[in-house]
């Protein structure tokens, strides 16, 4: 084996961010973290919460109210626009009976 060709190993671990678990591997790469592992993932766990990575979740709710206000704002402005018709001349002045 030659001498200064390989990378340098390093017997670290990696490091979860969410739980603070730690797995020793080996890697070349020091200081490997992780957002989420199998030890506090949802899915593994069974618990109902929701993992929250850069804000996802946030901004699904702004989207979703942002389209329920325009909705209403459509309703509305469509209930103006529907008043009800004028009664034509002849029924104003005979009554509703002549046809």
């Amino acid at each position: 084996m030659k001498q200064g060709i390989h990378p340098k190993y390093y017997t670290d671990g990696i490091v979860c961010g969410t739980c603070g678990t730690v797995w020793k591997i080996g890697s070349t790469r020091p200081n490997l973290r992780v957002e989420i592992c199998a030890n506090c993932h949802p899915f593994y766990t069974g618990e109902q919460r929701i993992v929250d990575t850069a804000g996802q979740v946030d901004r699904f709710m702004r989207r979703l109210n942002i389209a329920q206000e325009r909705q209403s704002e459509r309703e509305s402005r469509r209930a103006s626009r529907e008043q009800p018709k004028k009664k034509s001349l002849l029924k104003e002045i005979y009554g509703e009976e002549t046809e």
